[in-house]
C-alpha cells in the first residue's frame, strides 16, 4: 500500500506545460522605413556618397570633376562636372528609387557599361540627407535648381545660373540616422579616404581633370589635370618616388575555353618599399575589390623579393562585358568574374616572371647623400651603391637613416638645396627637370569649372607666340637697360624686354590660371577700404590746398567700399580678396610666389576695383578684375612724383639710388622673369 501510495505521487519537477503562444504577426513595413533602411546600406559612410556622385559624372561624360567636403563629408559635399547635365522633364524622377538612364531590361545588365544602373544612389542620399541638384544641359539658356527629400522634389525645379554640367550638393548626411552619425563622427574623419578615392580614379581616367579640397580651403588636396600617359598620372598623384620605381605589365587570353581578358597597368620593382600595399584595380573600367588577386600578388612578391616589401600595383581588367556579373554588392565595391581562377592564375604567372627579369637584370639605383657642405674626396669615395634587395639582411634603424632621394622634390627640404659637386656641369640637365618640377608644383595649372574663365585662358593661349614664349623661356638674362627695360640673350641675339609690361602679362595669366585656388597673404592689420580709396582719389588730385570736392571724395568713396563689401564673397573664392562685413582688407591672393606687391599701390588698385570692374558680365568681370590684379602685381619702377609739382620730372627713391640698392632691385625683377617661365 505504501509503494501504492508512493506512486501516486506527482514527481516534484513536473510542472504544467505553458499554454500555447500564437505566432507573431506579419505586416508590410512603412515605405519610408524600408527606404531609410536600404538607404542606409547603399550609402554606408560619407566616402560611399561620394564614390557614387563622381561615377555618376563619369558616365555622364565629364572631362572636369571637382569635389568639396566639410567635416569629413558628414556637414557637406559638393560635386561639380561639366557633363551632359540633366533633362528639365527629368528632375521630378530624378531621386526616386530604381529610376536610371543606364539601362531597360533586365537582360542590359550582360551588356552594361556604365558604372550606374539601379538607380539607388541618388534616392537613397535623399533618405538620409538634404539633397540639392543644380544642372544645365547643352542649349539652354539657363539651368535649373532643385532640393530633394525622401525621393521627391520640395518644390518645382527654379531657374538660376549655371555653368556646363551638374552640381550636386549633399548636406546633414545621416541626420536621420543618430547611431551612424554619432559612430563615424566618433571614427577617423572620412576626409582621407575621399582623397584616396579620388586618387584612384584621377590615375585611371587620364583624360579627366579632378580636384578635391576641403570646403573653404584655398588649396586642393587633389589636384590633376588630364594626362598623355598613365606614368604620367601615377607620377602626378603618388609622386615621383613611386613613379620612378614601376615596372610596366601586360597579359592577354583570347581562349573562350579558358579564359578571355586583357590586363596592363604597373607594379611596384625591387626597390620600392612600403609598409603597406596600395592595389588599384579597375574592372571593365569600375573601380573594385579583388582579395583573391590580390592575395596572390602579395603572395608573389613575399616569395621573390628578399624584403618582401609590399607593392604598389596599378592593374586594368578588361573582359567581355557578360563574363562580369556586377550585380553582387549593394555598394558594387566588388564583383564577380567568369573564371576569376584561372585569369588570377596567369596575372600571377605573368607578375612572377616579370619580377625574376628585374632581379636577374641587376638593375639597381645608384644613390648619394646629399649635403650642402663641401665633401672631401676620401668621404665621397665610401659611399657605394644601395642595393635594395641586399639592405633586408641588416636592419638600420631610423636615426641612422639618411636622405638620399634627391629627384623627389615634393616635400623635401633638399629639394631646395644648392648641391656642390665638381660635376655641375654634367648635372645640368638633372637640375634644369628639379626645377622644372617645382615650378609645375608651386604654379599649377589649376582649371576653373566656370566657362567665362576658360574662355579667357583660351584667348591668350590662341594668341601665344610661339617664337617669343621660347626666347623667353631659353633666355640668358643679361641686366637691366634701364627701370624698364631689360637684356635678355638668345642665341646670338640680344633683346630688350619691357619688364613692365611682361610682368603684367604674367600676372594676368597667372590670376586665370589659379582662378579659385589662391594662397592668402595676411595684412598685419586690417585696412578699411573707404580710407584706401580716399587716399587714391586725393592722389589723383595734386593740388592739395583745394578741398572743395572733400564730400565728393568722401561720398564716391563710401560708394565704392559698399559695393565691394556687397561682392566680398565672390572676391574671396574666386580671387582670395577677403573684405570682413564692416568693409575691411585683411587678406591680399598669392599670385606667384616668393613675391610680394609693392603695398604703395594698394590705394589704387582698390579704387580701380571699385571704378573699373563691370560687375554685370561674368566674363568682362573676371577680365577687369584679373587685369587689376596683374597691374598692381606687376613690377613697376620705383618712381615718384617730383615734389614741386613738376610733372616732367620724376625721381627715383633714396633705397635705390645706391649701386647696392639699385643692385638688390635687378635681382629682383631676375627672380620675377626667370622664377615662371
Amino acid at each position: 500500500m505504501e509503494s501504492e501510495a508512493t506512486e501516486q505521487l506527482p514527481h516534484p519537477m513536473e510542472t504544467d506545460p505553458p499554454p500555447p503562444q500564437e505566432p507573431p504577426r506579419i505586416h508590410r513595413l512603412d515605405e519610408s522605413v524600408v527606404n531609410r533602411i536600404a538607404a542606409g546600406e547603399v550609402i554606408q559612410r560619407p566616402v560611399s556618397a561620394v564614390k557614387e556622385l563622381v561615377e555618376n559624372s563619369l558616365d555622364a561624360g565629364s572631362t572636369s570633376i571637382t569635389i568639396s567636403v566639410k567635416d569629413g563629408g558628414l556637414k557637406f559635399i559638393q560635386v561639380s562636372d561639366d557633363g551632359h547635365g540633366i533633362r528639365y522633364e527629368d528632375l521630378a524622377i530624378l531621386c526616386e528609387r530604381h529610376t536610371t538612364s543606364k539601362l531597360s531590361a533586365f537582360e542590359d545588365l550582360q551588356s552594361i557599361k556604365s558604372m550606374g544602373f539601379r538607380g539607388e544612389a541618388l534616392a537613397s542620399m535623399t533618405y538620409v540627407a538634404h539633397v540639392t541638384v543644380t544642372t544645365i544641359t547643352s542649349g539652354q539658356l539657363h539651368g535649373y535648381k532643385v532640393t530633394y527629400k525622401d525621393g521627391v522634389m520640395e518644390h518645382e525645379p527654379k531657374a538660376c545660373a549655371a555653368v556646363k554640367g551638374t552640381q550636386i550638393v549633399i548636406e546633414n548626411l545621416f541626420y536621420n540616422m543618430i547611431a551612424r552619425q554619432k559612430t563615424l563622427k566618433n571614427s577617423a574623419d572620412d576626409y582621407p579616404k575621399i582623397v584616396d578615392l579620388l586618387s584612384r580614379f584621377a590615375i585611371h581616367h587620364k583624360n579627366v581633370s579632378f580636384s578635391c579640397r576641403k570646403h573653404g580651403s584655398t588649396t586642393a588636396d587633389v589636384h590633376t589635370v588630364a594626362m598623355s600617359s598613365r606614368l604620367d598620372s601615377i607620377r602626378s598623384v603618388y609622386g615621383v618616388s613611386v613613379a620612378r620605381n614601376l615596372i610596366q605589365i601586360a597579359a592577354s587570353d583570347a581562349n573562350p575555353s579558358s579564359s578571355v581578358f586583357e590586363m596592363d597597368g604597373f607594379i611596384s620593382d625591387s626597390n620600392y618599399s612600403a609598409k603597406k600595399t596600395t592595389m588599384v584595380l579597375f574592372i571593365n573600367e569600375r573601380l573594385v575589390e579583388c582579395t583573391a588577386l590580390k592575395r596572390a600578388i602579395e603572395i608573389v612578391y613575399a616569395a621573390t623579393l628578399p624584403k618582401a616589401s609590399k607593392p604598389f600595383i596599378y592593374m586594368s581588367i578588361t573582359l567581355p562585358p557578360e563574363h562580369v556579373d556586377v550585380n553582387v554588392h549593394p555598394t558594387k565595391r566588388e564583383v564577380s568574374l567568369l573564371n576569376q581562377e584561372v585569369i588570377i592564375e596567369k596575372i600571377q604567372s605573368t607578375i612572377e616572371l616579370k619580377l625574376r627579369s628585374f632581379n636577374e637584370s641587376g638593375t639597381y639605383q645608384e644613390q648619394q647623400a646629399v649635403d650642402s657642405s663641401p665633401v672631401s674626396t676620401g668621404a665621397a669615395n665610401k659611399v657605394s651603391p644601395i642595393n635594395a634587395s641586399t639592405s633586408g639582411s641588416q636592419k638600420v634603424y631610423a636615426h641612422k637613416m639618411v636622405r638620399t632621394d634627391f629627384q623627389d622634390p615634393s616635400g623635401r627640404l633638399h629639394a631646395y638645396m644648392q648641391v656642390k659637386s665638381s660635376r655641375h656641369l654634367e648635372s645640368k640637365c638633372d637640375l634644369n627637370s628639379l626645377r622644372s618640377s617645382i615650378r609645375q608644383r608651386r604654379n599649377p595649372k589649376e582649371t576653373s569649372d566656370l566657362t567665362s574663365v576658360q574662355e579667357l585662358v583660351n584667348e591668350f593661349e590662341r594668341g601665344c607666340h610661339s617664337g617669343l614664349l621660347d626666347i623667353v623661356r631659353n633666355c640668358t638674362y643679361v641686366g637691366m637697360a634701364d627701370d624698364v627695360f631689360a637684356l635678355l640673350q638668345y642665341n646670338t641675339h640680344l633683346y630688350l624686354a619691357n619688364v613692365v609690361n611682361l610682368s603684367k602679362e604674367l600676372m594676368y595669366q597667372l590670376v586665370l590660371q589659379r582662378f579659385g585656388y589662391f594662397n592668402g597673404i595676411q595684412l598685419s592689420d586690417p585696412v578699411p577700404l573707404q580710407e584706401l580709396i580716399t587716399m587714391a582719389l586725393r592722389e589723383e588730385d595734386l593740388d592739395s590746398e583745394e578741398n572743395e570736392n572733400d564730400d565728393l571724395k568722401r561720398k564716391i568713396a563710401e560708394m565704392n567700399a559698399k559695393l565691394l563689401t556687397q561682392k566680398s564673397e565672390m572676391l574671396h573664392e574666386y580671387f582670395g580678396i577677403y573684405v570682413d562685413p564692416q568693409g575691411n582688407l585683411s587678406r591680399l591672393p598669392v599670385i606667384l610666389d616668393q613675391h610680394t606687391p609693392d603695398m604703395d599701390r594698394l590705394p589704387e588698385f582698390v579704387l580701380c576695383l571699385g571704378n573699373d570692374v563691370l560687375w554685370d558680365d561674368e566674363k568682362i568681370c573676371f577680365q577687369t578684375i584679373a587685369a587689376a590684379l596683374g597691374n598692381f602685381y606687376a613690377m613697376h619702377p620705383p618712381f615718384l612724383p617730383n615734389p614741386s609739382g613738376d610733372n616732367t620730372e620724376i625721381y627715383k627713391r633714396g633705397s635705390c639710388s645706391s649701386a647696392e640698392g639699385k643692385e638688390g632691385m635687378l635681382l629682383g625683377r631676375k627672380e620675377l622673369m626667370m622664377s615662371y617661365f
